[in-house]
Formats: C-alpha cells, sequence, structure tokens
C-alpha cells in the first residue's frame, strides 16, 4: 500500500503535467490504453487468463472506477495537488457516512429500540471530516476553482462505491491483473467516449511525454492496492494508504510551490484522522466490512 500510495502521488504529477495539453477525457483514454497494454503483457508473463465468469461485476466496478478516476483528473488538474489528493481520499468518510444514514433510516425511535452502537462516533468522525474539507476548500480554493472542488468531493464519493467492487471480485478469487485490466479497458472505452463528444486536443510532445508514464504508475499502483487490500490486513492497509496525501502535498511543495496556509494544513489532518477513526471503528463493528479505495 505505501508503494500504491507513492506510485498514484507520482503518477497526479503527470497528470497535472499532462493536463496543461489534454482534456480529462483524453487522459482517462489513455491510461486505460496503455494500461490495457501493459496489464496484458503482465498476465501474460504470469500464465494468467484474462478471461472472466464475471464480466458484469467488472462492467459495473468499471463504470464506477472510471468517473471517479475521471472527476480526479479533473480536480488535479485545477487544484492544488494537495487539495486534489486529500478531497479523493475522503472515500472512507463517506463510507462512514453511508452505514450512519443507513442505520437512522432503518432504526424506528416508536418501537423503543436503543440506536445502533457506534453510529454516534461514526457520526461525529464524519463531521470532523467535512469540517476538515470546509478548512481545507475555504482557504485554498479561488472563487474559479469552487466548481474543481465539487468534482474533487465527488471523486472520493465514487472511489467509496469502486472500492466495494474491488472487494467483492477480490473474494470472488479474480486475479488483481485481470481486476486491473478490465478497469483500464473500461478507461479507454469511456475516455473514447468522452472524446467523441468534446473532441480532440492538438498534439504537443511537452504534454504527450507524461502520458507514458501516467498509465504505467497507474496502472501497477491499481495493482499494488488491489494486492494490498486482497491479501493485507485490511484495517492496516486501509490506514497506510493515507500516506498517499502525504507524498501529494510533498510533491506540490516541491515542483508546483502549492502555498497552504495553516487553515489548509489542519484540514487536511481533520480529514486524515476522520478517516482513519471511521475505519477503525467500523473494523470494530464488522470485522470483515470493506475499508476504502483510492
Amino acid at each position: 500500500m505505501l508503494a500504491a500510495s507513492l506510485l498514484f502521488a507520482t503518477m497526479a504529477v503527470c497528470v497535472k503535467y499532462a493536463a496543461a495539453g489534454f482534456t480529462a477525457s483524453e487522459l482517462v483514454f489513455y491510461r486505460g490504453l496503455l494500461g490495457m497494454v501493459f496489464m496484458a503483457f503482465w498476465a501474460r508473463s504470469q500464465r494468467t487468463s484474462l478471461r472472466t465468469r464475471h464480466g458484469a461485476m467488472h462492467a459495473w466496478r468499471s463504470a464506477v472506477g472510471v468517473l471517479s478516476l475521471g472527476t480526479w483528473f479533473y480536480a488535479i488538474a485545477f487544484l492544488p495537488l494537495a487539495t486534489a489528493m486529500t478531497l479523493n481520499y475522503m472515500s472512507s468518510v463517506w463510507i462512514a457516512a453511508f452505514l450512519v444514514g443507513g442505520s437512522l433510516i432503518a432504526w424506528n425511535p416508536r418501537s423503543g429500540a436503543p440506536l445502533p452502537g457506534r453510529q454516534g462516533a461514526l457520526a461525529m468522525t464524519v463531521l470532523a471530516g467535512f469540517a476538515g474539507v470546509v478548512l481545507m476548500l475555504r482557504p485554498t480554493i479561488a472563487q474559479d476553482q469552487a466548481f474543481a472542488g465539487l468534482i474533487g468531493l465527488l471523486s472520493g464519493l465514487l472511489s467509496a462505491f469502486a472500492y466495494l467492487q474491488v472487494m467483492a471480485l477480490g473474494k470472488l478469487g479474480e486475479p488483481e491483473v485481470r481486476t486491473v485490466f478490465y478497469f483500464a479497458l473500461g478507461s479507454a472505452v469511456a475516455g473514447a467516449a468522452g472524446m467523441a463528444a468534446t473532441g480532440v486536443s492538438a498534439w504537443e510532445w511537452r504534454h504527450a511525454a507524461w502520458l507514458l508514464p501516467m498509465a504505467l504508475l497507474a496502472s501497477v499502483g491499481q495493482w499494488c492496492m488491489t494486492r494490498a487490500f486482497n491479501q493485507g490486513a485490511t484495517l492496516l492497509v486501509a490506514n497506510l494508504q493515507y500516506s498517499g496525501i502525504v507524498f501529494g502535498a510533498l510533491y506540490g511543495l516541491l515542483l508546483f510551490g502549492d502555498d497552504l496556509p495553516f487553515a489548509g494544513w489542519a484540514g487536511m489532518a481533520l480529514i486524515v484522522a476522520s478517516g482513519i477513526a471511521a475505519t477503525v471503528l467500523r473494523a470494530k463493528a464488522a470485522p470483515d466490512a470493506p475499508a476504502e479505495e483510492h
């Protein structure tokens, strides 16, 4: 997971440079197309078949994952790197919000039954997480970046849904390389559809040179992340993924001169703390419950 977090943060750097010459749809397409090639060679080297009996599940995972990827790429292009990374890592807080909301909907106070355990603590982590979002966005996002901030929040929400599918595929015994391959296939198809609708940008090598490393880093990072969640201790892995925010913040400072005020750093820390707390609380309530996906 540490390797995956570093690879994703480095990929985000490539996306930020490439986004100066390509749209989000084009980046998703090239990431998917090149990723398919990498994963096909990887599967061949491991003698793993790409045939699957779970095509519908792969299609649903790809659809949600592609939307998450596209919104995240858009956020990276228009926001400070640390801000875009942190908003995408809100998936744990979103899952906690779903659990709290579902419990409240199912709870009937007239029956005299008590509110399900740990819901109050989970609700506090959700509120803390969104308080962190407010701290991050107010001092760091200009008025013309407000829409990109909302898109960044959406990327974290979609990541939560996508990870549920990754966990389900892992429990069915799907190899990591196969799961990543079909996600890349879905990315290429969705990206091509977006390009057909919005057009194709002029090819400039100073921007296009970042496409190959972007796709390679994304594919290997996705494989590392999928393997970590499928074979590692879920609680530890879910918390280690927040190291990606640290890597992203360092890249933002060193490469892009992102100057986050104290409130922005405080908001980032609050989001990380609330995400870890939500993961721990969920693990205690249901040890086999899924955590989150980048």
